[in-house]
């Protein structure tokens, strides 16, 4: 299964605070960015992923975000937002900023 163009519209919606984002289908997923850069993913049941590492990959765990994992176990650098972020634009926003600014 792939990501929808419902799901497309989902995630730039989520993400419109940020400004202008850009995406591309990716492996069934949604690849996500902003000025060229990638800071999210969806996987392909539309779950919104923030890029993370470090701090900030700390923060959102502790927040209660589960990192990305595949199938095989393999984990990625990529955790889901806090629930408090999928309904409301401004504050996924918000989250994105930060991870977009931890990963200078």
């Amino acid at each position: 299964m792939s990501v929808s163009d419902a799901d497309i519209a989902f995630a730039h919606d989520l993400f419109a605070p940020l400004g202008d984002i850009t995406s591309r289908k990716m492996m069934g997923g949604l690849s996500i960015y902003a000025d060229g850069r990638i800071f999210a993913i969806l996987d392909s049941e539309a779950t919104p992923y923030l890029k993370a590492k470090g701090p900030m990959a700390e923060h959102l765990a502790t927040v209660g975000a589960r990192q990305f994992g595949a199938e095989s176990g393999k984990v990625m650098g990529y955790w889901t937002l806090p629930d408090t972020a999928l309904d409301d634009p401004e504050i996924a926003s918000d989250w994105a900023r930060q991870a977009l600014d931890a990963l200078d």
